[in-house]
Order: C-alpha cells, then structure tokens, then sequence
C-alpha cells in the first residue's frame, strides 16, 4: 500500500478524527460521530483510499524519495 497522505495533512486528519468521535461522547449523541474514526485511522495509515480513487497525493516528491 502505497502512502498518499503526507506529513502535514497527517495530524490534521488525526486531530480532526478525534474531535469528531469526541462528538459522541459530549455533543450530539449520533452515530455520526464515529466517522472520525475513519480520518484517525487513515492518518494512522498514512492511505486514504477516496485519495488512491480520485488520484490525489499529497505526499511531495522530496518525502517519497525519503522512503525508498
């Protein structure tokens, strides 16, 4: 699995993740809220697999390089 997620949109989606599942807990109790579940998980993996489908990376060259 190729990552296409790079380091500065990595703790955003992370953050936001969690902000969002904490949604369930102290805001509006819905099944929503657990959504933010799937942009922790990504940042976590470092793929989002709407990116691979869109064909988007923001992963720059000079990161790419760094991994092989």
């Amino acid at each position: 699995m190729k990552t296409n997620i790079g380091r500065i949109e990595r703790p955003i989606r992370i953050l936001l993740g969690l902000f969002i599942t904490s949604l369930a807990f102290w805001g509006p109790a819905t099944p929503w809220a657990y959504v933010g579940l799937i942009f922790v998980v990504t940042g976590f993996v470092k793929y989002c697999p709407i990116w691979h489908a869109v064909g988007v990376s923001t992963v720059t060259k000079i990161e790419t390089e760094k991994i092989k």
